[in-house]
């Protein structure tokens, strides 16, 4: 059996799956409830500074796409850092951590950008006994119009001081947890580097508004016939968590930073993919509010099941084993040549492949031949751009075939080269040419 034993910046877990900082996480119950249903760790719902405690709405806080099935695609939340009082969550985050030593509790914290109230607050989260600080520079509403949240995470100056400070006033392990709306990943990521963290977390929210009320036309979720802008989660982020992970592993000035990956993560599989792509560990929310905290044994079975069957004995095996194979698109062979095939067994004549690429592509896809409905690959006029693949409703149905070298290609009318060439190599490429003396 696979070995999926966690340890992250020094913070061991039985598995690598915790809940991310959110309303899952909120208190003792449900924080009970998760480490008994599997969950590896957890981060506790943003912690605020000692006195009045932050003031949430009282109506409507999410607002959702859905796909076809009603199955829920994005998640759009207005909800604040915790509302509960400091000192509760303390209380209870210091029995929680005692009653479950084996799994990971780290604090998400969020105070203002003053280097005392940095100071005041990290003794109190260290007594508890918590393995670790989050600091979330990442919600993009109602905090970060008071100074704090993403208002810190889009300025890698604010995020090196803060880190620093923490640094200084505590010895719990920092993670830096970054916004994703910002224009490069990578300055932030550094700037956490640079301040000292022994990771960074990604990515939060983003900053969205999920749909309008056509008869009220307000936005939605709507308070008292208003709305606002919220940050967005769930499946349909993962696409971007991803690439923003993956630019973090492979930046020079921040590879090797530890990286625990946040975004959309459902299954076993999207935290594989978040893994191979050079995340530690995995957090999750959207799924658990949707399905139950309980979708955690599933993970964990996937899981150590793909990893058996590959042969991967521990998760060392796979983090950052996909790095190495995101590049920028300069760098893509252009010398690589693929055509799409039909097969004819599997096809159910829908027709939304040869749809596609007459209206939207390249015109490579016949409809009638020899008066009968028939769907085939025009290998002339294809480009290889699989739409016909994204777009069949038949998984395996169409597929991309590379042609070898020495084949010819009935489209530019020439083999195939088995030389590698790119965009920096290319003649078309201005910036290729040598210089005129």
């Amino acid at each position: 059996m696979a070995d999926i034993r966690n340890t992250f910046v020094g913070i061991k877990s039985p598995n690598p799956f915790w809940l991310a900082s959110a309303p899952p996480t909120d208190k003792a119950y449900n924080v009970e409830r998760a480490f008994k249903a599997g969950w590896g760790g957890v981060v506790w719902k943003t912690l605020g500074e000692e006195g009045p405690p932050v003031v949430n709405v009282n109506g409507p806080r999410y607002g959702a796409i859905w796909g076809a099935d009603r199955r829920l695609l994005g998640l759009n939340n207005i909800e604040l850092i915790t509302d509960r009082d400091l000192q509760t969550n303390l209380r209870e985050m210091k029995q929680v951590k005692m009653n479950w030593p084996d799994r990971a509790l780290v604090a998400s914290i969020m105070v203002p950008c003053e280097e005392e109230s940095w100071k005041a607050i990290l003794p109190l989260v260290e007594e508890t006994g918590a393995d670790g600080i989050e600091l979330n520079f990442g919600c993009p509403h109602g905090m970060s119009e008071r100074g704090m949240g993403s208002a810190v995470g889009q300025v890698p100056e604010y995020i090196e001081m803060v880190v620093r400070w923490c640094k200084q006033y505590t010895r719990m392990p920092v993670i830096t947890k970054l916004t994703p709306n910002i224009t490069d990943i990578r300055k932030p990521a550094r700037a956490a580097k640079a301040g000292g963290t022994d990771a960074v977390s990604l990515i939060n929210t983003i900053n969205s508004i999920t749909g309008v009320d056509l008869d009220s036309f307000a936005p939605q979720p709507t308070i008292d016939g208003k709305g606002s802008h919220g940050g967005y989660c769930g499946p349909a982020v993962k696409p971007i968590a991803m690439n923003m992970v993956a630019e973090i592993a492979r930046d020079p000035e921040t590879h090797g930073l530890p990286i625990s990956g946040i975004g959309g993560i459902t299954t076993w599989r999207d935290a594989a993919e978040f893994m191979a792509l050079g995340a530690g560990n995995v957090q999750v929310c959207t799924a658990a509010m949707t399905y139950g905290f309980k979708i955690v044994q599933e993970m964990i079975a996937g899981l150590e099941n793909w990893m058996d069957e590959k042969g991967h004995a521990s998760l060392s095996d796979i983090i950052g084993r996909a790095t190495p194979n995101v590049t920028d698109w300069q760098y893509l062979n252009l010398n690589f040549v693929a055509k799409a095939h039909i097969d004819q067994d599997a096809c159910i004549k829908c027709g939304r492949c040869h749809i596609a690429c007459e209206d939207t592509s390249h015109q490579a896809i016949t409809s009638m031949v020899d008066g009968v409905r028939h769907f085939e690959v025009i290998e002339a006029e294809c480009v290889g751009c699989n739409l016909c693949v994204n777009v069949c409703p038949v998984e395996g149905c169409i597929t991309m075939e590379p042609l070898a070298a020495g084949v010819l290609d009935q489209r530019t009318g020439m083999p195939v080269s088995p030389v590698y060439a790119n965009w920096t190599t290319h003649p078309n490429n201005p910036m290729a040419k040598v210089a005129a003396e």
